[in-house]
This record gives C-alpha cells, sequence and structure tokens, in this order.
C-alpha cells in the first residue's frame, strides 16, 4: 500500500495527526477511538507497511512515531500538483491582464 492510500482513511489520518504531536505507545493510540483494539492494530499496520509510521518495542510497549521520508515524498508529490497549477493560474491571468 502507498502513502496515499494510507492516508485516505480519516482514523489513520487521526493517528497521523496524533503522531506529529510526538511518539506514542499503542494503548494511548487505541484510547483515543471508538473502535475495537483490533481495528486500530489494523490501522497501524497499515500505516507501518506504508512506510508512514515505524515502532519500536520498549518492555511490552510498542512506540510509534512518525517516519518522515514517506510523507516528504507525499508532500513533493502534491508540492509538484500545486506548483502546476499555480502555473496554470498564473497564465490564465497573465492573459486576463494582458
Amino acid at each position: 500500500m502507498d502513502v496515499f492510500e494510507a492516508v485516505a482513511d480519516p482514523t489513520r489520518r487521526e493517528i497521523i495527526a496524533m503522531l506529529a504531536a510526538g511518539e506514542r505507545n499503542a494503548g494511548d493510540i487505541a484510547n483515543r477511538f471508538r473502535i475495537t483494539g483490533p481495528s486500530v492494530s489494523r490501522h497501524l499496520r497499515v500505516l507501518r507497511e506504508s512506510g508512514v509510521v515505524s515502532y519500536s518495542q520498549r518492555a511490552q510497549e510498542r512506540i510509534y512515531r512518525l517516519e518522515r521520508p514517506a510523507l516528504a515524498e507525499a508532500k513533493q508529490w502534491m508540492q509538484a500538483q500545486l506548483d502546476i497549477l499555480g502555473a496554470r493560474f498564473d497564465a490564465l491571468e497573465a492573459t486576463w491582464t494582458a
């Protein structure tokens, strides 16, 4: 699964927003949602498999963190699309003001 498929789900986007503020253990993440623990685990697995998050094992806890490279790649692609769109609007504006 790629980054865009991973972030398409609102629950996964909320997990990403939580992790943007700092690392969290799986229990903290699960407690934030009104869905079952296994459902949260599936969301975390999708985020791990897409490279958006990773975890480290500390005693009996999994501590999750965001992985910048996957998000940076998505940001680059989105920025390129915005640049193309901006150039189109600039060209349109130039024809109206000429």
